[in-house]
């Protein structure tokens, strides 16, 4: 029995099991749920008649499966004018850090499965998740294609207007409790859920993380009709499939964080004592909560055309900035009067 537990304390020690089981496995899990749900809910919104029927008996997930192969056993071209080194780094680096955020947030109340006291664990994981970005604008510049390029001034100009929204959108709920813990910040909406309290902040968050991830109506640094494939144009095979996968589990990543911030995370659930009862099931609350924020975002896809960039950043700046700032000083008014 001690080797038994030996082996669970190790699975279930929070750097391990959110980094590589939830963060790696979990958010693959997810990603490709979303992926099936995002063509299925499209094909029936759009009447696409294909998408929608094929496979029936198995709900089209052969379609799915095909893909994914393709994209792991297609040959990765690499063309001689890139910049080699960079070109191959950047998708791998990117795909890390994009879940590396979900490490470094407590996942349950039970101090006993944390390592170390995370009172800044808000801002800790919001500045982690401002980092990949960087590389992907890195891809695009190492591809030495101007259309890549372009793609990734594209990028860098959403990722200026939308990263500061949902950084300031998110830490709305710590300024509601005057707290940077992400446990403060849950055990706080035991009554209430911030969603309802901060409705300016959750939908400034919530158009943040779907332009800063480029979900539709903001797939712009990858528009194919303007600039081929944005920054990952001259990517092919799993290279090409990682830069297209990051952005599902950057989604995934500040979807866990929005969970925590405005959906009260593990609440109702109370966690106990033990693995189970003390930090598995309240993990699975949070990721629960995540999943539907996910469908909530691809569903986005099915009933929206893409924005061109001047509309993008012209709403970015003078409608959801302002809104976000708003909900911000409504989380401040609310804090000074006692709220929760």
């Amino acid at each position: 029995m001690d080797v038994v537990k030996l082996i669970l304390d190790i699975i279930f020690y929070p750097p391990i099991y959110q980094l590589l089981l939830i963060g790696l496995v979990g958010s693959l899990v997810v990603v490709i749920f979303i992926l099936w749900f995002e063509r299925k809910a499209t094909a029936r919104v759009q009447r696409r008649l294909g998408p929608y029927h094929v496979a029936p008996r198995v709900a089209g997930f052969p379609q799915l499966v095909a893909d994914l192969v393709r994209y792991a056993f297609q040959e990765v071209i690499i063309p001689r004018t890139v910049d080699a080194g960079i070109f191959i780094l950047a998708p791998i680096v990117a795909t890390i850090l994009s879940i590396l955020p979900i490490a470094v947030v407590p996942l349950t109340s039970n101090p006993g499965y944390w390592p170390v006291p995370m009172d800044y664990s808000v801002l800790v994981a919001l500045a982690i998740s401002t980092v990949s970005p960087i590389f992907l604008i890195l891809a695009g510049w190492a591809s030495n294609n101007k259309f890549s390029i372009i793609g990734g001034v594209r990028e860098a100009f959403v990722i200026t207007a939308y990263e500061l929204i949902a950084i300031l959108s998110i830490l709305a709920a710590s300024a509601t409790v005057l707290s940077f813990n992400f446990v403060d910040v849950v055990e706080a909406q035991s009554r209430i859920w911030f969603i309802i309290l901060n409705p300016l902040a959750f939908l400034a968050a919530f158009l943040a993380v779907l332009m800063a991830t480029s979900g539709f109506p903001f797939e712009i640094p990858e528009s194919e009709n303007e600039v081929v494939a944005g920054p990952f144009t001259e990517y092919s095979g799993l290279l090409y499939g990682l830069n297209m996968g990051a952005a599902y589990m950057k989604r995934f990543a500040l979807s866990i964080l929005m969970a925590l911030a405005f959906l009260g995370g593990w609440a109702p659930y109370t966690p106990g004592e033990g693995i189970l009862s003390g930090y598995l099931i309240p993990s699975i609350i949070v990721i629960a909560k995540a999943t539907v924020l996910m469908m909530a975002f691809s569903f986005t896809r099915s009933v929206y055309g893409r924005f061109r960039l001047d509309q993008a950043l012209d709403g970015a700046w003078r409608l959801v900035f302002p809104m976000a700032i708003l909900g911000f000083g409504l989380a401040l008014l609310e804090a000074y009067l006692g709220v929760v």
